[in-house]
């Protein structure tokens, strides 16, 4: 699997050809087998809100020296989001 890119933090998430926030952490995630990182996103579009709508309907991008990777936004945890691994 190829772990690149190499997320840390700082990079920029582009939403729609616009930067719209930034990665605050990030790593490989073994888990997934490529990269992951937490970032905020803001609003660009004036609605006031950032919703699970307002993620689902853009194409993301993040940005890492200078180069653009395509991204998958996700509300849910990257790791056991049914919590049944905690159950075990």
């Amino acid at each position: 699997r190829d772990p690149e890119p190499l997320l840390f933090h700082n990079e920029a998430i582009v939403r729609d050809g616009k930067i719209v926030g930034t990665i605050t952490s990030g790593n490989y995630g073994h888990h997934l087998g490529g990269a992951i990182g937490l970032g905020y996103v803001e609003d660009t579009e004036g609605r006031g809100v950032v919703d699970g709508d307002f993620i689902a309907a853009g194409n993301y991008e993040l940005e890492v020296a200078g180069v653009r990777f395509p991204a998958r936004a996700s509300l849910r945890p990257f790791y056991d989001p049914k919590s049944e691994r905690i159950k075990a």
